[in-house]
């Protein structure tokens, strides 16, 4: 049997934003409460992200958001993580900027520890891509992308995505 370079490379991918996932979800959270959504996004649905960014950046003028579409474009897949942002009822805190999180609450605000495991979540699926030699960039752009189409559940309030590729140069090198 012989087996092909780009399908192993393939089921390297997959198996990465597995383990990507898995270190996402055993990442510290606040207080112990884990409010991370975590996603693989392939495909159609990957293409309706380029679509999406693509129209944000021609309506918005950002054109960061163009720049990373055509990224994502040659991409194998992007592991999506986003969080429900809810008040952890650490007191005292107040890094949301309000006096508590009642007040929180009461104001829509976002909860900052919420909001920094998120990010803990994201560098810890990062790292296992770089690990394992996968090329890989967090972008705001796609999870803004994904707000935008309701991939997420609409308790999701903050989303970044990785998008992941094996090529012989980097889409993520020389992007401007």
């Amino acid at each position: 049997m012989i087996i092909q370079g780009k399908e192993l490379e393939q089921r390297a991918v997959e198996q990465v934003a597995e383990l990507m996932c898995a270190a996402a979800r055993t990442a510290p959270k606040g207080r112990g409460i884990d409010n991370l959504v975590v996603l693989v996004v392939k495909g159609r649905a990957k293409d309706q992200l380029v679509e999406e960014m693509k129209r944000i950046a021609k309506e918005s003028g950002a054109q960061f958001f163009d720049r990373d579409a055509n990224c994502l474009e040659k991409t194998q897949l992007a592991v999506l993580l986003g969080q429900k942002v809810k008040p952890m009822g650490v007191n005292p805190c107040g890094y949301c900027g309000f006096n508590n999180c009642k007040e929180n609450t009461e104001k829509s605000g976002l909860c900052a520890i919420s909001i920094g495991d998120l990010g803990i979540a994201v560098s810890s699926a990062a790292a296992v891509a770089a690990e394992h030699h996968i090329d890989n960039r967090i972008m705001f752009s796609i999870g803004r992308a994904a707000l935008n189409l309701a991939i997420f559940d609409d308790d999701v309030k903050i989303a970044y995505g990785i998008p992941l590729s094996v090529s012989g140069k980097s889409p993520f090198f020389d992007r401007s």
